[in-house]
This record gives structure tokens, sequence and C-alpha cells, in this order.
């Protein structure tokens, strides 16, 4: 595939793609003869996964440190192994957080919702 299409089957832009393979967040893209990109099903791989982590707010400089790790080989798999679970237990926090937030909006949304059906909104309500 070539980076436009890439770029418009991935919703990201040609120079986001390029930025992720001049920085190591993926590894180097299969070229044709003539340098041009050529993505494959691997170089796709990569796009899909540094895609998802940046999504969940991977931080660039972990997903650098992992495509270097596995381009070291299988000696590295506990090296990314670990980097993996302790990027999992940053989410999970940060999931703890968002629910906590997400309950609160709801009981505030539903004291506003009571407040529009009665026309009374009370100090304590807005707390």
């Amino acid at each position: 595939m070539t980076i436009k299409e890439v770029s418009e089957k991935y919703d990201i832009s040609q120079d986001t793609l390029r930025y992720y393979e001049r920085i190591g967040m993926i590894p180097p893209v299969t070229r044709t003869s003539g340098g041009i990109r050529d993505y494959q099903e691997e170089d796709l791989n990569w796009v899909q996964l540094a895609k998802c982590m940046r999504s969940a707010g991977l931080p660039v400089e972990a997903m650098i440190e992992y495509v270097r790790l596995t381009h070291e080989g299988d000696s590295t798999i506990p090296a990314r192994l670990q980097l993996l679970v302790e990027q999992k237990e940053i989410l999970i926090e940060q999931r703890k957080k968002i629910d906590i937030t997400i309950e609160r909006l709801n009981y505030k949304i539903g004291r506003y919702e009571k407040a529009v059906e009665t026309g009374v909104l009370s100090w304590e309500d807005d707390e």
C-alpha cells in the first residue's frame, strides 16, 4: 500500500506516518527499489499498534522503546512484557479516575434532570 492509502485507511496523516517512522515509533517501512514506501502487512500491523497505543495515551518514548526491543530479538521478550504490563497498569489507573469522574457526572446530571422536571435546583444539588 502507498502512504496515501495507509493514511486514508487508518485516518492518520501522511506526515504523522513519516514522523512515526522517523522517530522509531514504527520500524522502517518496506520500500520499493525506487525508495517509495510500500506498506506490507507487517508494516500495517505496526501502524495499527502505534495508533492504538497513542489513542490510549501510551507515551511516544514507550512505543519507541518497544520497537527498539523488538528489533533486538527474542532475548528482549521479558523486557517487552514488562513494558506492556507497566503501560497496562497505567491505563487501568487512568480508567479508575475516568470511572470516578463519570460517576460524579452521572450524579450531577441526575440532579439537573430532576431540577428540569421540578423547576427547582437547591444549592446542595449543585455541589
